[in-house]
């Protein structure tokens, strides 16, 4: 009798799945690692915040790829969850520019008093 709980045993034995998860985690070393070299070298300021946060969304999207298998989806579901998280990326980049200017207008008003 067959055991119906039987589970597929692919014929390479998992390499090719073993490959991919290898490949991720040296994609991943490789960008921490260079995150760290520019968090000790760079001195602190606006380039070194925007190169931290690129690298941060490109793992972040790396991740969610690989890990949570959304390149595998179709595209219109890519898009579906994309779009909103590049909507808030920009409402949280705006308040903060906008919350850095109530700042300086407190400034000047203490200036004038």
């Amino acid at each position: 009798m067959a055991d119906s709980h039987s589970h597929h045993i692919p014929a390479d034995g998992g390499a090719a799945q073993r490959k991919v998860i290898w490949k991720t985690f040296w994609i991943l070393l490789i960008l921490t690692g260079l995150e760290f070299l520019i968090a000790f070298t760079m001195h602190h300021g606006v380039l070194r915040i925007s190169i931290f946060v690129g690298m941060t969304i490109v793992k972040a999207f790396y991740i969610v790829g690989e890990f949570m298998h959304l390149k595998h989806e179709t595209k219109s579901l890519i898009w579906t969850i994309l779009v909103p998280c590049v909507l808030v990326l920009w409402l949280l980049v705006a308040l903060m520019v906008e919350g850095g200017s109530i700042f300086q207008e407190v400034q000047v008003f203490k200036f004038f008093n």
